[in-house]
């Protein structure tokens, strides 16, 4: 059975950093695509970024370009985003998701991945 947890969200001042992680289990990481989703109170979710594991080929929502970072350790099928200086605006619950088809991971497209992490609270404010 495929698993991802999701861990290191919490409260950080504006122009901070997070690093967040997705441990995944129950598959090989290899020919994934895994993708970082956020969902703010009220706001539908939206994709922020993804990485094919296969090549490590990753793409950015515009707003994120930049400031966020996502990579990945096959070895250890984990997947990692790390964000600097963060916005207000970058406030939501961050979902680790993943998917054996690794094409899912594409500019501009943010498909129904099929396996989805519990999330982790991400809160930017002073």
């Amino acid at each position: 059975q495929v698993k991802l947890v999701e861990s290191g969200g919490g409260l950080v001042q504006p122009g901070g950093s997070l690093r967040l992680s997705c441990a995944t289990s129950g598959y090989h990481l290899e020919g994934y695509a895994i993708a970082w989703f956020r969902q703010a109170p009220g706001k539908k979710r939206e994709g922020v970024s993804c990485i094919r594991s296969n090549d490590g080929t990753t793409y950015y929502k515009d707003s994120v370009k930049g400031r966020f970072t996502i990579s990945r350790d096959n070895a250890k099928n984990t997947v990692t985003l790390q964000m600097n200086s963060l916005k207000p605006e970058d406030t939501a619950v961050y979902y680790c998701a993943a998917d054996p088809s690794f094409y899912y991971c594409s500019p501009h497209e943010w498909p129904e991945y099929d396996y989805w992490g519990q999330g982790t609270q991400v809160t930017v404010s002073s």
